[in-house]
């Protein structure tokens, strides 16, 4: 008879009875002190030529920062993107609950004005428009395929600033309908049953209930439309519209100051975009109201 005896119990090491006393050590990142100086020595070279290069000349910037034909080309500038912007987000709400309908003919008109507008230069669109006297030398307004009852000289009705918010507009429209789209998809699709079986109005669920919850993923995209668009505003110079930066160019084509008037359209790009950007914040941080995020 063999006698066998328990195995010895693991030690286990002793715990201790203050964990204050345990010496915390932080984790080290010496290669992220590393990019820190190395982006800290780049900027501070960057912000040094600045200052000291002649190239750019500083006093002819600060001489036409505020020059009354450049605040002038500014006014401008905002118009043709709160023109365009308008216009195209009407429009491209128009065209969202187009391509979210029912209705397949509704459906396939929204897309290939979609598929038409994003397909086709900007630059070429507002070319179109600027010349469409050169098409059509009257609008009449009649019956369909009938006798027209009035008309308008599309050459007097069609010029260089309105050819260029109608162009602006329709381009923005169709990217402005995507956004909307998008956003309204987002939205619990259960929402609408419960507020369908109470009874709610079409209308009223899409005003109250919709839109309120899609605005928070339609805001920021929109908001990069509007800036692209008030940046894009500078392609309107091939029309000869004495915006920002068409103006900047009739400047230094006659005083041969180049980067210092570029410089003052880039300024001033930066500063409405900046304000513009504060704006989203703000818009956002209201439809937000209730977010756990």
């Amino acid at each position: 008879m063999s006698l066998t005896s328990d195995p010895p119990l693991a030690r286990t090491p002793a715990e201790p009875e203050d964990y204050g006393a345990l010496k915390v050590v932080p984790v080290r990142h010496p290669w992220r002190w590393a990019a820190v100086v190395v982006t800290a020595v780049l900027l501070a070279q960057f912000v040094h030529g600045l200052a000291t290069n002649a190239g750019w000349e500083w006093e002819v910037f600060a001489e036409f920062f505020t020059a009354e034909v450049v605040l002038k080309a500014v006014w401008v500038t905002l118009q043709l993107t709160v023109y365009g912007t308008a216009l195209g987000f009407a429009l491209g709400i128009v065209l969202a609950f187009m391509r979210l309908s029912a209705s397949p003919f509704l459906k396939a008109v929204a897309f290939a004005y979609i598929w038409a507008f994003r397909s086709i230069p900007l630059i070429v669109q507002l070319l179109f428009w600027f010349n469409l006297a050169y098409l059509y030398k009257e609008l009449q307004f009649g019956i369909p395929f009938g006798p027209g009852f009035f008309s308008f000289d599309t050459m007097g009705l069609v010029g260089a600033m309105s050819a260029a918010v109608l162009g602006l507009a329709l381009h923005q429209a169709a990217y402005a309908a995507e956004i909307v789209r998008g956003g309204v998809l987002s939205v619990d699709g259960g929402q609408l049953e419960a507020a369908a079986a109470l009874g709610i109005p079409r209308l009223r669920q899409i005003r109250r209930i919709v839109l309120p919850q899609a605005m928070r993923s339609i805001l920021p995209n929109a908001a990069n439309e509007v800036i692209s668009l008030f940046k894009g505003t500078s392609i309107v110079s091939v029309m000869a519209i004495g915006e920002l930066f068409y103006q900047v160019q009739v400047i230094y084509g006659r005083n041969g100051r180049v980067v210092p008037l570029l410089m003052v359209a880039t300024a001033w790009y930066i500063l409405l975009t900046t304000a513009l950007s504060v704006i989203q914040h703000y818009v956002e941080r209201h439809f937000a109201k209730g977010s756990t995020r």
